[in-house]
Order: structure tokens, then C-alpha cells, then sequence
């Protein structure tokens, strides 16, 4: 015989899942009327529906910088929704703050661990993510995690676009910079180095560009004799677009970032910075309006 099941029950798993109504219905006859149960097997179809979506590209959503109080430790982390959106969601924000105090509590870097990490609610990141999932209908990931450590030195930070571009940098060798800290982080929103200083340039890639250079060069008929001059020139150029402190300052192009930090203490040195742009290296579907609406129907 059938379990009779009440809207007042059918409320409260619609409240503690957000799903419809007639799948909590379900639910609960499925399980008879038992509560927990009814809330695992939402769950186990949520990780099911996730599953089904995983291969939907997500590009868009948020990049979350979190900072200790002490400005000595932060993560920096990228999440990924479908549509700009859901990226703006409270309930996607909320996880996401949520997953990068996590990261930064439990010091994880590695996206599987993290997403295996427990959560105010009790549930796992991983389960709250397929929750998410199953409520919105969107595919979402955490794409990425950085942890950064300034024991002796001063973290800061800057957040572009709502979280289209998440940076810090670490500012050793002087106190109270907070101010010179959020110059330079916003600097690197902007300028995007992808490199501290020429000593840490993938020496693949910095082969690679001094071949092209001089194969351009003998192309050009440059005298043998000064093409080794002319490429220490030019890889300086290219020192100056890819490491932060060579690149000159957005806000004063007539000095590097280095320069910039020197004129305030000569000890004042930048050490490590992490720059997250959201979707970076993701490739995006492309479809046209009718497209983009037919396949919404059909989810």
C-alpha cells in the first residue's frame, strides 16, 4: 500500500534540496515518507543529472580571492558555471566563498581533495556542487586553486569585473604597503605578466622565441655580426612584456614595477604573484540565438 504523503512534507525536502515539488513527492513515496532517505535519493539522481551535464563546456562563473586577517596567507580560486548568469547567483557565490575559506582553512590546492572537503551543511563540496547542479541545471566545476604564503611579507589583492579576474601579489621587505599592494595587483589584472622575474621563464619558451627572432633577423639580412647583439635586445623586450617586475607600470609607464616598489623603500620587493583571468584556455561553443534556445529546451 501506497505512503500517503503531505504537503507539509513535500515542503520541507523542497526547502532542504530545491528541487520541484512532484520530484519530492516522489521521493518521499519512493522512500516511505522517510525524510533522510528521500534527501540521499534526491541526491544520488542530483549526481546522476550532473553526470549527464558534465560535458557541457563552463567558462563562465567567478574567480574568489580570500585573505586571512593577518594578510599573510590567501587562496585564489576559479569555479565554473554555464552562463554569466548563474555566475552571479547568490546561492553559486555562497559556494564558492564557502569552498575558497575551506581551501584556505584545510591549506588545499588540489581540486579533488577539495571537493571532498565537508561543508557547514555536512554534505561534501562535491554533493553541494551536484545539489547545485540539480537545482539550476547547469554544469559546474572547480576548475582551479592556488594557495599563497607571505610569512614575512604582505599579501594583497584585487577583484576585476566581479570576478572576471582574480589577483594577488606578495610585497616583502616593508610594512604597511596595503596600498603599493593593490596598485601592483591591479597592474597585474591589466598587464597579465605570466612570469616573476626572467629567472623563472620556461627556458623551452624562451628558446623557442630567441629562434624565431633570429630566423626573422637573417630573413631581414642582418649582418651576422650584430644579430646576437640585436636578439639580447630583443629578449629583453620580451623580459619586459612577461615578468611583473620588468613590466612597466600601467599607471606610470615611464618605470617598472620594480622601480615603482624602490622608490617607496629599496627593500621593497615583490615575491609571488597568482593571476586567475575566469575561462582562460577553456574553448567556448559558439551557436546562434535559435540554437542557444533549442538546446535549453531540451536539457
Amino acid at each position: 500500500m501506497s505512503v500517503q504523503i503531505s504537503a507539509a512534507q513535500v515542503k520541507v525536502l523542497r526547502e532542504k534540496t530545491g528541487v520541484g515539488m512532484m520530484e519530492c513527492k516522489k521521493a518521499l513515496e519512493e522512500n516511505g515518507g522517510e525524510l533522510e532517505r528521500a534527501i540521499v535519493w534526491l541526491r544520488e539522481r542530483g549526481m546522476s543529472r550532473a553526470a549527464k551535464k558534465a560535458d557541457r563546456i563552463a567558462a563562465e562563473g567567478v574567480v574568489e580571492v580570500y585573505i586571512n586577517e593577518s594578510h599573510n596567507s590567501a587562496v585564489v580560486l576559479e569555479m565554473n558555471c554555464e552562463t554569466d548568469f548563474v555566475g552571479k547567483n547568490e546561492d553559486f557565490l555562497n559556494l564558492v566563498r564557502e569552498t575558497a575559506i575551506i581551501a584556505h582553512k584545510h591549506q588545499i590546492d588540489d581540486v579533488e581533495k577539495l571537493a571532498l572537503m565537508t561543508m557547514k551543511s555536512g554534505d561534501t563540496i562535491q554533493q553541494t556542487i551536484a545539489a547545485l547542479i540539480q537545482k539550476i541545471g547547469e554544469n559546474m566545476r572547480i576548475r582551479r586553486v592556488a594557495l599563497v604564503s607571505a610569512p614575512n611579507g604582505h599579501i594583497s589583492s584585487y577583484i576585476h569585473m566581479g570576478g572576471r579576474i582574480g589577483t594577488c601579489v606578495v610585497l616583502e621587505g616593508k610594512k604597511d604597503v596595503a596600498h603599493l599592494g593593490k596598485e601592483v595587483a591591479m597592474h597585474i589584472a591589466a598587464a597579465a605578466p605570466r612570469y616573476l622575474s626572467r629567472s623563472e621563464v620556461d627556458t623551452s619558451e624562451l628558446d623557442q622565441e630567441k629562434e624565431i627572432a633570429r630566423k626573422k633577423l637573417i630573413e631581414e639580412k642582418k649582418p651576422a655580426a650584430m644579430i646576437e647583439k640585436i636578439l639580447e635586445g630583443q629578449m629583453n623586450k620580451f623580459y619586459m612584456e612577461v615578468c611583473l617586475v620588468e613590466q612597466m607600470f600601467v599607471k606610470d609607464p615611464d618605470i617598472s614595477i620594480s622601480k615603482f616598489l624602490e622608490k617607496t623603500d629599496k627593500n621593497l620587493k615583490a615575491t609571488r604573484f597568482v593571476r586567475f583571468a575566469l575561462g582562460e584556455g577553456i574553448e567556448k561553443k559558439t551557436a546562434n540565438f535559435a540554437e542557444e534556445v533549442a538546446a535549453t529546451l531540451n536539457r
